[in-house]
């Protein structure tokens, strides 16, 4: 016993075990501070090929252990040609903010920590930090007190657990419980979305029950946003349960429904307001674009992410709540090992896992470094560049922008003058290809309704003026390069 238990404290180099693990545990802090340091000179795409990755990193598994600080370098040194550098000021291919330095090192120390957050007994700091996140969030975002707050993996198991909660409340108010009887012999629920939701608001209602495409669909005006005169037409005269789906930052626009318009009319009806704010909702904090969101109390559950617009590690979705015993009862099924604390938050209420980690304290820290009004002016900052970029832009002959820039979202179309519809089909393709091969900046495509076109997303806490004059000028440059071919 002796020999094994010496055996487990001094390995075979001599070192001591936990000598072995900090080792491992600065090598690995060492090689982030060193890949975060040239994150901005980097090209922003990967340079990798999957074969090259599979090359550097499969194999068979090893039959005996390897030394960790081997596998972490080895790991370190694949993310330097691999990894899309999605940290970068110049990254706007998708909605997709960077990490905030205090929020990264956060994050690390949940990893370490490796705490169960479902509930107070497991983990008193991960429970107590998300209470006081909760109450942050729904003072910056101006939302009633009484409002639950559940931290999700993402806004899609936000808005997936915010229609959990709407299917609970609906059903329960004609007289049926979901939770004991399921959905066979339910009343039907007649669900109402908009043309332009994003997919996740399919995916929830897939998983809730729901069917993807058994909705009703309301539709847009120019900019993605509901018309009125078409919700009103899907709801007059109406009877049974209901939920309608609205949208706060339309993914290629920006666009916002009209929530102070929607909410009555819904109320009227007497169905669950339901909004997905997967980026957008977050204009709430700000001084110059909270107009956008009025009327955002009247809705009955909100989704946003956090690891959109606050710049925080993945792993951080919301969801808010007006009826938070719906939102419990949706979700909570009791268990006589699980040891509840009177008076203390239990996170398994809010969201529809079990293990989870202790999301919440990334946010913590972002919002403190930040502070209310930091909130706000970050994501004022990112709307104003996209603003510049879009001007910048569209001083080109051959641009066009086919969107109002009220947010952060871009649309670009490259056209040649006097161009068919087919040639600008064509040109905007090979840009955004030749854009992501060049590596200054990286953009996405789209197809906005018929149009093809670049989709820029300013979404980075460290994207600055000058960030958006090099890669406007990167851009324009590959415009001037396919013009001149053609």
């Amino acid at each position: 016993m002796r020999e094994r238990a010496e055996h487990k404290e001094t390995s075979r180099d001599g070192d001591s075990e936990p000598d072995r693990q900090h080792a491992v545990i600065k090598r690995a802090a060492e090689h982030a501070y060193a890949y975060l340091s040239g994150i901005a000179d980097r090209p922003v795409r990967a340079t990798a090929s999957g074969a090259e990755l599979q090359q550097s990193l499969g194999g068979s598994l090893p039959l005996c252990g390897e030394d960790p600080s081997c596998v972490i370098d080895q790991l370190a040194e694949a993310s330097l040609r691999g990894t899309v550098a999605s940290q970068s000021p110049r990254y706007f291919g998708f909605v997709n903010g960077g990490s905030l330095p205090a929020a990264t090192a956060a994050d690390w120390l949940v990893s370490a920590w490796d705490q169960n957050a479902q509930v107070y007994a497991m983990s008193p700091i991960a429970s107590v930090v998300e209470q006081i996140v909760s109450e942050w969030l729904k003072d910056i975002f101006a939302l009633p007190p009484a409002w639950s707050v559940g931290v999700t993996t993402g806004c899609q198991m936000a808005n997936f657990t915010g229609l959990l909660a709407a299917r609970h409340h609906v059903l329960a108010h004609n007289d049926w419980d979901v939770e004991r009887d399921g959905l066979f012999g339910a009343p039907p629920i007649e669900v109402i979305v908009s043309d332009e939701s994003h997919r996740t608001i399919f995916s929830a209602l897939k998983m809730a029950g729901l069917g993807a495409e058994r909705v009703r669909r309301a539709h847009t005006d120019g900019q993605g946003r509901i018309r009125m005169d078409s919700l009103a037409a899907l709801l007059k005269g109406r009877k049974g349960p209901c939920i309608v789906c609205a949208q706060a930052g339309n993914v290629n626009t920006g666009s916002v429904d009209p929530i102070k318009d929607i909410g009555p009319l819904v109320r009227e009806r007497g169905a669950w307001l339901h909004v997905d704010g997967a980026f957008g909702l977050w204009a709430a904090t700000t001084k110059t674009r909270r107009y956008l969101l009025e009327g955002m109390d009247l809705a009955d559950s909100l989704a946003t992410d956090a690891h959109k617009w606050l710049n925080v590690p993945y792993d951080a979705g919301l969801v808010f709540t007006a009826h938070p015993e719906d939102h419990q009862h949706a979700l909570v099924v009791p268990a006589h090992y699980i040891q509840m604390t009177p008076g203390q938050r239990d996170s398994r209420a809010f969201t529809p896992e079990e293990s989870r980690r202790a999301r919440a304290v990334p946010i913590y820290a972002a919002l403190r470094v930040l502070g209310r009004e930091g909130v706000g002016d970050m994501v004022d900052r990112c709307c104003d560049l996209a603003a510049q970029m879009a001007k910048r832009l569209a001083s080109h002959d051959c641009v066009r922008i086919l969107n109002d820039v009220v947010l952060n979202q871009v649309l670009v179309q490259f056209r040649p003058p006097n161009g068919s519809d087919d040639a600008a089909a064509s040109l905007t393709t090979d840009v955004i290809r030749q854009v992501q091969e060049e590596g200054t900046c990286w953009a996405g495509g789209t197809v906005w309704h018929g149009q093809t076109a670049m989709r820029v997303s300013v979404c980075n806490w460290s994207t600055s003026p000058a960030d958006i004059d090099r890669s406007v000028a990167g851009i324009l440059a590959i415009v001037d390069y396919f013009r001149l071919r053609r």
